[in-house]
């Protein structure tokens, strides 16, 4: 989405106009949804977490800055959305139990039909496997294509904070990976910092 475009729709939505709403949420909702359910490695929690954060947007709409930048600002209330729910839940990112990105039984998900070889597969399993901090890096900037400052943020740290946090991202992905036998570090550089 081109930035005046962007704009636009801000000043749209924020004046409640229900189509600048349906243009946001068809751009942004497959990528929350991808992101939520990669977060939370669990397809039902990551719908509802979907569902919470367009109620926030719709809720906040008219307070949104006229210089809003949509991904970013979206991202955000995911990624907090999902915090308040691990919070509620009493759950650490180290010591949850290892779930599956999605349920048994579950046909393949949007991600896994794309996917299609089984690097990605492996690639994916391990990146499901980094603890909650690594994998959201590598999600907003590898995945979502946020530079490492929009990735910042969103997370609230600071921009050397998140190199950091992504270099250490890398190397934990690069190890889970060669445990399963893989050393793909051609591919991880593709994730640029």
């Amino acid at each position: 989405m081109d930035r005046d475009c962007e704009l636009a729709l801000v000043e749209r939505v924020r004046g409640g106009d229900t189509a600048a709403f349906d243009a946001i949420h068809a751009a942004f909702n497959a990528r929350l949804f991808g992101f939520l359910a990669r977060l939370a490695r669990s397809r039902d929690v990551a719908e509802d977490l979907l569902e919470e954060t367009w109620l926030r947007f719709v809720t906040h709409a008219d307070q949104l800055r006229s210089d809003t930048r949509l991904g970013p600002w979206l991202f955000t209330v995911a990624r907090n959305v999902h915090v308040s729910y691990c919070r509620s839940r009493a759950l650490e990112s180290r010591g949850a139990a290892t779930l599956s990105l999605w349920p048994a039984g579950c046909p393949e998900s949007p991600f896994e039909l794309a996917a299609g070889s089984e690097l990605e597969r492996r690639i994916e399993a391990a990146l499901a496997d980094l603890p909650i901090d690594a994998r959201e890096a590598m999600l907003l900037v590898g995945v979502e294509s946020m530079t490492p400052s929009e990735a910042a943020a969103v997370c609230r740290i600071s921009p050397e904070a998140m190199r950091q946090r992504l270099r250490r991202a890398r190397g934990l992905l690069a190890e889970r990976l060669a445990e399963a036998g893989e050393r793909p570090i051609a591919r991880l550089r593709e994730v640029k910092p």
